[in-house]
């Protein structure tokens, strides 16, 4: 298929997106290439991202557990547990390495060649990487995203005090008071962490509640947790400026709508305010690109742009900024490319908030499904009658599924508890085969399980949960 060019494919980033459709385009029989500037391949996902993040946010788990006595009430007990939290960045460090070989060894199990440098467009057929100039008949642009700026708060990593979430996760030792700019999923997980360790955690959130875009009960009673935790979360409050003097910062907050303003000093500073696309330096115009006013490349349903044989998935695509849709995306790119049919369910993808409990969603908010005018009914279910969250005494949280009054069809769930990212699986793919509430509460759970909650929050759809 390669004609009179270098590579059927070639893959621009290595991130969850772009490694995948990589691999998917390889196992197609298309001679694949990928470019990468970083020395270990998986974007920022597998290497300052998901990965890391996830690693602190266990270890401090653990850690709480043990310091906190906790485990006590369990017939645990433990004295003197101490803090090495360059064994902990260590042990991040380990998982890391070993999940980006385990892609480079996929590359090559694959045969697909790793173009190492950074990439940008001569034309719509051709990129320069690094001093060398390769071709393509078709190009997949997954170059992710990166940290949104916030004027008037210059974060530098190396210094430790303003930080992103790169340096938060690189921090060389437990803050007293960390500020945590932006209330979503990135400043409350990476917040979530250093609460654990042992610093005082202010969350500094511009709208009137955090997670915005979540159901609004869910953000409500979210809030409540976090607050009974330790987090100090001010809502309706922006950040107007930032001085760093030293190891400290003093940062200027006000009313979001206006009024008198005052200062929070702090060890350091996270700001995570979103992300924006990665399309700086790839030179789109030389290959007859442009993006929207976000900042985003738009693609049809098969994601090709409106370049053909130039196609885009990811962060830098319109949509939720998420590794699984990314690597979704990835396959469906590479399989339409090769002349099959690529699938992407766009309404089904769920979200997950890794705090402790989890917070995961999928399908539509009750505020959504309320807009749209469909009559609706709702059914919750709390852990505390569940069976196996209370011998766990892991009861925080419930299950809420929105169903459609007519039709009982599902149009949402909404979880918080320690294993709702695991728990909202169940959901999606009762979803994605057009599934009733009905369907869900006459299915057998296992007991004594978490799960047992989706299956009563089902019946309570109907008003019949058994065990509330």
């Amino acid at each position: 298929m390669t004609d009179n060019f270098d590579y059927d494919v070639l893959v621009i980033g290595s991130g969850p997106g772009g490694y995948v459709a990589a691999i998917r385009a390889a196992q197609l029989g298309l001679k694949t290439a990928c470019v990468e500037s970083r020395e270990t391949l998986g974007g920022t996902c597998l290497n300052v991202g998901c990965i890391p993040s996830k690693a602190m946010l266990h270890a401090s788990e653990l850690y709480h557990e043990a310091h906190s006595g906790a485990l006590e009430k369990f017939g645990i007990k433990l004295t003197g547990a101490k803090l090495d939290l360059k064994q902990m960045h260590a042990e991040k460090s380990k998982a890391v390495d070993e999940l980006t070989g385990g892609i480079e060894f996929l590359f090559k199990k694959n045969k697909v060649e790793w173009l190492k440098g950074r990439g940008a467009f001569e034309s719509a057929n051709s990129v320069k990487v690094g001093n060398k100039t390769v071709t393509a008949k078709n190009i997949i642009i997954a170059t992710g995203s990166s940290v949104t700026p916030l004027p008037g708060v210059d974060i530098d990593n190396s210094k430790h005090v303003v930080v992103d979430s790169t340096g938060a996760l690189e921090l060389p030792k437990v803050p007293n008071h960390m500020v945590v700019i932006g209330g979503g999923v990135i400043g409350l997980e990476l917040g979530s962490v250093w609460l654990r360790l042992g610093a005082k955690v202010t969350v500094v959130e511009y709208l009137d509640k955090i997670l915005p875009g979540m159901d609004g009960d869910i953000r409500k009673d979210a809030a409540r947790i976090f607050k009974k935790q330790g987090f100090d979360i001010k809502t309706s409050t922006k950040v107007t400026g930032c001085t760093v003097k030293g190891k400290k910062a003093t940062l200027t907050v006000e009313p979001a709508k206006g009024g008198d303003a005052e200062t929070i000093e702090a060890d350091a500073v996270l700001v995570a305010i979103g992300r924006k696309p990665n399309t700086d330096g790839l030179a789109l115009d030389k290959a007859g690109l442009e993006t929207n006013k976000h900042g985003q490349i738009e693609v049809g349903h098969d994601f090709q742009t409106a370049v053909k044989g130039v196609y885009a998935i990811g962060d830098v695509t319109p949509g939720p900024m998420l590794a699984h849709k990314a690597e979704d995306e990835g396959i469906a790119a590479a399989e339409f490319v090769a002349g099959q049919q690529g699938i992407v369910n766009h309404d089904l993808i769920p979200g997950v908030v890794y705090t402790y409990p989890e917070i995961a969603s999928i399908g539509k908010t009750e505020e959504e499904v309320k807009e749209s005018g469909v009559d609706y009914k709702v059914g919750k279910f709390p852990f505390a009658g569940n069976s196996r969250a209370k011998t766990n005494r892991d009861t925080d949280g419930y299950v809420k599924v929105i169903a459609d009054a007519e039709t009982d069809r599902v149009l949402g769930a909404h979880i918080i508890s320690s294993l709702a990212g695991t728990l909202v699986a169940q959901v999606t793919q009762a979803m994605e085969f057009g599934t009733t509430s009905e369907d869900i509460a006459y299915t057998c759970h296992a007991h004594p399980t978490h799960s047992e909650a989706v299956k009563e929050a089902a019946m309570a759809v109907q008003g019949k949960p058994i065990h509330m």
